[in-house]
């Protein structure tokens, strides 16, 4: 595992589960992946010693899109790796991303490409207003993102963000936003997790309801555009595709990540077999098993904003619990809580969409 943070600290734990053992490079001494891998390579992700140590694993896979294409490739010629630098490298530069969903079909919002500012007024023609000025990569939780509503707000975005390659994105009217994900495996036969529903705070994920609160056409489309794209990439492992849905109807591609998603956590007690646990299948081999839904869920993100001087009271999480709801915290193991930072999560398993979402709503009050 590339990558030592939650994601790749959950991978840990459900391949150490089947019996695999885990062996993860990371920089960070205390990278929760790291502390539970069998072995763990604290070292940049481009060290050649780490790498080579890496290469005598039998299947390698990624925590996080922004790992480096040459360690990639470098890696590609000795051990199978899940997902390939090829799908890596489109998932790293939104540029990249849209021009090749628009390439396959998927509509996304309207964008055009600013390197300079001479490029301004074009784009702007192009994306019109509102819009978003974004930075074309390594952005990611509403960071290097800023909303703009006339040319003077980009011009003076762009020189915010560091005068860096952006994207400039029309900003829709927006219903809700969908995200799928969609497991792949190295027969090419794909495996897609119920439609999750996804509310946003301050550009960070808030809450994931499962099932979706739209109909099941919006949610086919937004399954169909996924599993295109996975097709399109040839793609090997676990793959989360974001969609906006519009007031007009319209699901419009945001973004796509290159491995399991925040708002697949859900998966972890909501379906026989999580996202975590299907990526481990996929990085084997293995044939993937159909994807179902058991009970409807709401997952709350744990920000480090609610630690404050102390750890929260975890006792109001579980007053949730009654007989219609059970609820499932989940820590990351992070040695320190700061503000923005994922922690964890929790998730409220309940007969309905509507019960789930209240308990989350009134555990996020309380804790």
């Amino acid at each position: 595992m590339l990558g030592g943070g939650q994601l790749g600290r959950m991978f840990t734990v459900a391949a150490l589960q089947m019996g695999y053992q885990v062996v993860v490079l990371d920089p960070d001494p205390g990278s929760p992946a790291g502390r539970l891998a069998t072995q763990h390579l604290q070292a940049s992700f481009d060290d050649e010693a780490a790498l080579r140590e890496m290469s005598k694993c039998d299947a390698v896979t990624i925590e996080f899109e922004n790992i480096p294409l040459t360690s990639l490739r470098s890696l590609e010629q000795q051990v199978r790796v899940s997902p390939s630098s090829a799908a890596v490298e489109i998932a790293q530069d939104r540029l990249k991303e849209k021009n090749f969903a628009s390439k396959h079909g998927v509509a996304t919002a309207r964008y055009a490409l600013i390197e300079s500012h001479e490029d301004i007024t074009a784009a702007s023609e192009v994306a019109g207003f509102p819009s978003i000025l974004k930075t074309a990569r390594l952005g990611y939780d509403g960071k290097g993102q800023v909303v703009c509503e006339n040319l003077q707000d980009v011009r003076d975005a762009f020189v915010h963000l560091g005068e860096v390659a952006c994207i400039l994105e029309q900003k829709v009217a927006l219903a809700t936003e969908l995200s799928v994900v969609v497991a792949c495996g190295l027969d090419a036969k794909h495996s897609v997790f119920p439609v999750a529903e996804n509310m946003h705070k301050n550009g960070i994920l808030d809450i994931t309801l499962v099932p979706a609160r739209v109909n099941k056409g919006l949610q086919q489309a937004a399954v169909h555009k996924a599993t295109a794209l996975a097709t399109a990439l040839q793609y090997t492992g676990v793959l989360a595709v974001e969609f906006f849905i519009t007031d007009d109807g319209e699901v419009l591609m945001n973004e796509i990540a290159p491995r399991p998603h925040n708002s697949g956590h859900y998966t972890l007690d909501a379906t026989p077999l999580s996202q975590f646990d299907l990526q481990v299948l996929a990085v084997a081999g293995l044939p993937l098993p159909e994807c179902r839904l058991l009970s409807a869920v709401a997952m709350l993100n744990l920000l480090g904003d609610r630690w404050g001087d102390a750890t929260p009271a975890w006792s109001h999480v579980y007053e949730a619990n009654s007989a219609e709801v059970q609820t499932c915290l989940h820590l990351y193991g992070k040695n320190e809580a700061r503000a923005g930072r994922k922690m964890g999560h929790i998730n409220f398993l309940a007969c309905d969409s509507v019960t789930a979402l209240d308990a989350a709503l009134l555990a996020r009050d309380k804790i």
